[in-house]
């Protein structure tokens, strides 16, 4: 277990030490939870008035807050509590699950596949016909990876994750849990004699940028001709669905259980709450906001925030929740 002092810690999140505590800090807990031993963060003021009561002997805390110490008591001003939260969190990170070999005996490897310097694959795993995956991609027990994909370097597979052929996967990705990239995307007609459905085949692929995190039992599905593209640096939540065709641009968010119909684009950081929807060939333009439980339908500019079901413009969807409250009165 690690055990830092207060220099310590500082010297981590670079900030300014107000006050003193001759305690260690071996953990990190919330505010209401934390023990003599632990370090608290505060970001709001909403959370300040609960420090005199916390047991906690360290606060990393915005420099724009005021606050006091109290006894044998520390805080650490920062500009940003949450990002310097993230420092210290990482400080306290406990190992990855072990590897005893690099490839385990158990791996299903196919003898075209191509494995990079320092890659590691765990029990049970299948790499399929001409798979190249990069230097020091990790794939945790039970991770399937079908022919023709490529995977870029420092690349992590949690169990259960299944990759499907001709995926394109850039560097320093995650995939947590059970994630499905590549899967058929959804898509039917009425059969000419009206008795059933025709399957509409997806030839296309996935292609994901470089440091892109996607979530437990989240699905991208591959395109119908072409590719379904998340662009670098998107972060993707559990439980949510990609369709076939959808083009994210670069650091966009989805929150879980929203979901994309087919052929949607996103631009540059846009954020979609959690369970929004968005309607199939809809563009949201860079630096828009869909709020949490939103359904959209048609366009949304650039940097607008929407809100509601449909959604629009979130004042005016404020402006309507708050006439509807008077009337049902």
């Amino acid at each position: 277990m690690k055990s830092l002092t207060i220099q310590d810690v500082n010297a981590i999140v670079n900030g300014e030490i107000v006050g003193f505590t001759s305690h260690n800090i071996s953990g990190l807990e919330q505010i209401q939870k934390a023990n003599k031993n632990q370090a608290t963060f505060i970001g709001n003021r909403k959370f300040a008035a609960l420090w005199k009561d916390s047991k906690a002997s360290v606060a990393i805390v915005n420099d724009n807050l005021d606050i006091e110490p109290g006894e044998n008591r520390a805080l650490i001003k920062v500009k940003n509590a949450d990002l310097a939260m993230a420092k210290l969190l990482d400080a306290f990170t406990p190992e990855a699950p072990h590897f005893e070999t690099e490839i385990h005996p158990t791996a299903v490897i196919d003898s075209s596949a191509k494995i990079g310097k320092g890659s590691r694959v765990g029990a049970g795993c299948y790499i399929g016909k001409n798979v190249i995956l990069g230097d020091s991609v990790t794939l945790y027990p039970n991770v399937t990876v079908l022919d023709e994909t490529t995977i870029g370097d420092f690349t992590t597979a949690w169990s259960g994750t299944i990759i499907r052929e001709r995926s394109e996967i850039g560097s320093h990705c995650i995939f947590h849990n059970n994630v499905s990239i590549g899967a058929d995307g959804f898509g039917y007609r009425p059969s000419d004699d009206g008795r059933g459905l025709v399957k509409i085949p997806h030839i296309g692929n996935v292609v994901i940028g470089n440091g892109v995190e996607i979530g437990a039992n989240s699905c991208v599905d591959r395109g119908k001709f072409s590719s379904t593209i998340l662009g670098d640096g998107c972060k993707i939540d559990n439980l949510v669905q990609i369709a076939h065709n959808c083009v994210l641009g670069r650091s966009c968010i989805m929150a879980g259980s929203s979901g994309l119909a087919g052929s949607v684009t996103l631009g540059d950081g846009v954020v979609i709450g959690g369970s929004a929807s968005i309607k199939d060939h809809t563009t949201i333009h860079s630096g828009a906001t869909v709020g949490a439980g939103s359904g959209v339908m048609n366009d949304v500019p650039a940097g607008k925030t929407v809100l509601g079901y449909p959604a629009v413009d979130s004042r005016e969807m404020l402006k309507q929740w708050v006439a509807l409250r008077k009337l049902a009165r």
